[in-house]
């Protein structure tokens, strides 16, 4: 298979890469962002996409740095999953970076694919989107108009869609630090390691002052069409860790994700794995949390 004949472009400098989107725009020309391609060159290949024009981005020096701060991880364009997943300051800052990308497809997959190409991707089925939306974090986008940050709530607007404008360059993404007395926790099923999941769940734990639950929240891909986390707190909010009900909170994320059959799972399979894996999740993160063994120790 081979893909539909397409103009190639390789700038050198963001504002080039950006004035050649712009130019292909107004001139009513269809351009498509090359990165890492793990995603692009398949769907390009068996003609589910024609692009009129490629931006290949790989030659932009800087764009392939990770930056570590007490408030966030900041990775460019370029960085590769293999290389967020083997950095030791990005899993000491956010331990749920290098879980999550450990299922992300397979090594030879990781060492080319790019984080911020699986954000704009925004397939419904992959694992970063939802790790974006749990933390809150945002992705920084440029164009000729200048740079603007994207929330992850206002970024993913449906199945392969993002909010980013054609003549946009996702440049970077934050993912912010979680707060003292919180932990989280990633888990999916999938037939094979590395296939697309079946479900998966992406969850957050908080404690409150008092060191009891406060507030949980949790992500879902292959689940629904967007990544945006839900407010799981009601059945465990005030409860101490030792007396929380987790397997409530997976019947609650039951009743809240929608789900549907596909050639791999029924619509009620996919359900009973959204309770199980909520549950299982929780019950991780709230592990996790940097008090959990203080206040479980204390109430023993």
């Amino acid at each position: 298979m081979k893909p539909a004949p397409f103009t190639y472009h390789r700038p050198r400098e963001v504002p080039e890469a950006v004035s050649v989107l712009h130019r292909l725009l107004e001139s009513g020309g269809h351009a498509k962002v090359l990165a890492g391609g793990q995603s692009l060159l398949p769907v390009m290949s068996m003609r589910l996409a024609s692009p009129d024009h490629i931006v290949d981005i790989n030659a932009i020096a800087g764009l392939d740095e990770i930056t570590v701060t007490p408030d966030a991880v900041r990775i460019g364009a370029l960085v590769r999953h293999r290389a967020l997943e083997r950095h030791d300051g990005a899993a000491a800052a956010l331990p749920l970076l290098r879980e999550t990308l450990r299922h992300v497809a397979h090594p030879t997959i990781r060492n080319r694919g790019t984080t911020v190409g699986s954000l704009c991707h925004a397939d419904p089925s992959s694992e970063m989107p939802v790790v974006l939306a749990a933390l809150g974090g945002h992705v920084v986008a440029a164009s000729v108009r200048g740079e603007r940050q994207v929330a992850a709530a206002d970024l993913f607007v449906g199945p392969l869609e993002t909010s980013l404008a054609e003549d946009e360059l996702a440049v970077a993404a934050v993912f912010p630090t979680l707060p003292p007395g919180t932990g989280s926790a990633m888990v999916e099923v999938a037939r094979r390691h590395g296939d697309y999941a079946m479900c998966g769940v992406v969850a957050t734990v908080s404690l409150d002052d008092e060191g009891r639950v406060g507030r949980v929240r949790a992500g879902y891909l292959s689940a629904g069409d967007s990544p945006q986390p839900l407010d799981l707190s009601a059945p465990v909010a005030g409860s101490a860790l030792r007396d929380a009900d987790w397997a409530a909170v997976g019947e609650l994320a039951r009743g809240l994700v929608p789900t549907e059959p596909d050639i791999h799972a029924s619509a009620e399979y996919r359900s009973q794995l959204v309770a199980v894996l909520t549950e299982r999740a929780v019950r991780t993160a709230a592990s996790r949390t940097s008090r959990s063994t203080t206040t479980e120790e204390h109430a023993a």
